[in-house]
């Protein structure tokens, strides 16, 4: 049992932390209706030689929570008489959300679509703006861990630009079963951390609000390749397992009718284009819509909500890239052209 007080600090400071032995934070981001403070939990191992600060964030969205084990466990195992440089783990984000279980912030708002926020703006923005200055800007490499949505379903799939050598690298060591080139967004934590001149990467770990123990696994030790490859610990010889399918690009297949819906293929299935992929039923068990795939390609994720609107997503479906073809680097190039130390 861990029963020393947390310190609550105003920002992360990880020069004033104790070398050579793991510290656990709070670090105040803003204040709720009563002026009590709302807290972000922190864990900062850090080593006693130099090395660089790898940050790994969980549940940005408050119903994400298979980053949390993917840290305690990455943290509960490290050796930190054996670490370079710093590991800070970010087990909540989201803190208003994570207490009510929902994937959106304050003022209903949802903080990896704002960031990096803004110092004097909303709620929303405020809190974004603050991750952001008081812990994010510490990185020098970034994992942000993510899950499916409410009513879906994810593969083990990371989002990164493959044609990075930096972030190819990292997509490649975290051991995905699908790598995905999607060159980040400026308004998402790894958009705007790219933007800062930090390499950084998304990693979606299976299905919402639950623990997926066999992702979790994968994930952490991916995490502790990672550091090996970046210097920060000892390199383990792990099997390298089946290499992730390379999707060029990814789109969302959506309902043109209403009712109840039945997603066929599983999870990292290939499908060919014109394949039935779904199908709807109104109220009376009748077919109205038989769905088919628009181009061919292999299932990143899906829905698993039979009940759908005009509009309802089907599935997410990767559009597969040759290896080494159109700019999108091997593993062996990327990691040889990687200057990840």
């Amino acid at each position: 049992m861990h029963s020393s007080p947390i310190p609550t600090v105003s920002a992360l400071d990880i020069d004033s932390l104790p070398e050579g032995q793991i510290s656990r934070l709070f670090v105040e981001i803003v204040e709720d209706a009563l002026g009590m403070p709302v807290c972000v939990p922190v864990l900062v191992a850090r080593g006693e030689r130099p090395g660089p600060v790898l940050g790994i964030t969980a549940a940005i969205h408050g119903n994400e929570l298979n980053g949390i084990p993917v840290i305690q466990r990455l943290f509960s195992r490290i050796d930190v008489a054996q670490l370079r440089g710093t590991l800070v783990g970010v087990p909540v984000v989201n803190v208003p959300g994570f207490e009510q279980r929902s994937r959106s912030s304050v003022d209903s708002k949802d903080l990896n679509h704002i960031m990096p926020g803004v110092a004097n703006g909303d709620g929303a923005q405020v809190y974004a703006y603050r991750i952001i200055d008081r812990i994010v800007r510490s990185f020098q490499y970034l994992v942000d861990l993510h899950t499916a949505s409410v009513g879906r379903v994810n593969s083990l799939y990371v989002r990164a630009d493959l044609k990075q050598p930096n972030t190819a690298a990292m997509a490649y060591l975290l051991r995905p079963q699908i790598a995905l080139h999607n060159p980040a967004n400026d308004k998402t934590l790894r958009g705007h951390a790219m933007g800062l001149g930090i390499p950084a990467v998304t990693l979606e770990i299976g299905n919402p609000q639950r623990f997926h123990p066999e992702f979790v696994k994968s994930s952490v030790v991916g995490l502790r390749s990672l550091m090996g490859e970046l210097g920060m610990l000892p390199k383990r010889k792990v099997a390298e397992g089946e290499p992730p399918q390379l999707c060029r690009d990814s789109r969302w297949i959506y309902t043109a009718r209403g009712g109840l819906l039945e997603v066929l293929p599983a999870l990292t299935t290939q499908v060919e284009k014109g394949d039935v992929i779904a199908r709807m039923t109104n109220i009376f068990g009748d077919l109205v819509e038989e769905i088919t795939a628009p181009t061919s390609g292999v299932v990143i994720g899906r829905s698993v909500d039979p009940v759908a609107h005009t509009g309802a997503r089907v599935l997410h479906l990767g559009r597969i890239a040759e290896v080494g073809t159109q700019g999108f680097l091997t593993r062996e190039l990327a990691l040889s052209e990687a200057r990840l130390l």
